[in-house]
């Protein structure tokens, strides 16, 4: 990891060094969030930067310090009422429930990047209306925690493919 520039980057953006190195005195930032995507690219991005930080800076999460962005979906708006939804489920729920009998518009972030500067903003930027999730390390019931990490995100593709060919519920569905 220290030989990737990005990684490199971004260390020195928060004012820290990797590995046995990391001082989390150093930290020029009161906590790390992590912003991508809400859809399953942006979750394969977010979990490639947790297992980073785990790996690299483990006090940065047992600190409490990391964190991770929750934009939303959807936008239901029904006449000057507009509420987000965070996915398909929460959705479903306001349709059934604040919005029910009404016409409604909804749109389909596809990406942050596509989202109007004010809905970035209301949604995920503004720390009065942002929702976060901070990542936590649970190492108390779970000795095989560093294999599992080593498994799903190592270099050995044929350990992933085993992993989840044994524990994905959905592998008649996949074609391998």
């Amino acid at each position: 990891m220290s030989g990737n520039q990005e990684l490199a980057d971004l260390a020195l953006a928060l004012g820290v060094q990797m590995g046995a190195k990391f001082k989390l005195d150093d930290l020029r930032y009161e906590r790390v969030i992590i912003m991508t995507d809400a859809d399953v690219d942006g979750a394969h991005i977010a979990s490639l930067l947790i297992t980073y930080f785990h790996k690299q800076m483990p006090a940065l999460i047992r600190a409490g310090r990391l964190y991770l962005a929750m934009p939303p979906l959807y936008r239901i708006t029904a006449g000057k009422e507009s509420i987000y939804a965070r996915d398909d489920a929460h959705k479903e729920a306001l349709l059934n429930g604040e919005f029910k009998g009404r016409k409604t518009d909804i749109s389909r972030f596809k990406g942050l990047g596509e989202m109007m500067p004010a809905d970035l903003k209301d949604t995920t930027m503004n720390p009065a209306t942002r929702t976060l999730a901070r990542v936590v390390l649970d190492d108390s019931g779970a000795p095989d925690f560093e294999v599992l990490i080593e498994t799903l995100m190592g270099k050995k593709a044929e350990k992933r493919f085993d992993y989840i060919q044994a524990n994905a519920k959905f592998v008649e569905d996949v074609d391998v």
